[in-house]
């Protein structure tokens, strides 16, 4: 069996919760094995005799939509992936740590055309540094997410749907389940 991690977008916040255990059950009733949850913001990771990535998320997203009564867009990783996130460092130790920012990472549901990727980098400031590497988006902040003039519309209308975690998280979840 191969082991994923899915990054779920829209978990708790607005008048949705729902607790870890809830959507480990959620999962588990879909049929996937191993299931554990990484904090309370939609992360999942999992193991399936399933090895097709597309319809393991269109599975969950289905499943997940029945059981919650509403739409879960699903971003899935394998371990690899994870991995390869969490190693790599889209920008100078230097301007990591003079940021009073943490990294952001949007996970994206397919890479970008170079069209939207030009579109993006664009977008870019001294104040908000963005770096494309496959299909996803790394996010340097010189401060808090919701200080910066960075126009989050214009990257979602060039990128399509995005959920975004810390880099911080993605390298703890790659550390705790698969190192």
């Amino acid at each position: 069996m191969d082991r994923y991690a899915a990054f779920l977008r829209g978990m708790n916040i607005g008048g949705r919760r729902i607790k870890n255990e809830e959507l480990g059950a959620a999962v588990e009733g879909l049929g996937f094995e191993g299931v554990e949850t990484f904090r309370a913001s939609g992360n999942v990771i999992f193991e399936s005799e399933e090895s097709a990535p597309g319809r393991i998320a269109s599975r969950l997203e289905a499943g997940l939509a029945e059981a919650l009564g509403y739409e879960v867009p699903v971003f899935l990783r394998t371990g690899a992936e994870v991995r390869a996130i969490a190693a790599h460092e889209p920008f100078s130790a230097a301007q990591t740590a003079g940021s009073a920012g943490k990294l952001q990472v949007a996970l994206l549901r397919a890479k970008p055309k170079a069209a939207a990727q030009k579109q993006v980098r664009a977008l870019a400031t001294e104040q908000d540094r963005l770096s494309i590497r496959g299909r996803e988006l790394y996010w340097l902040p010189n401060g808090g997410m919701s200080d910066s003039e960075l126009d989050l519309n214009a990257i979602g209308a060039a990128l399509g749907l995005t959920t975004m975690r810390t880099k911080g998280t993605i390298e703890q979840i790659a550390t705790k389940h698969f190192a």
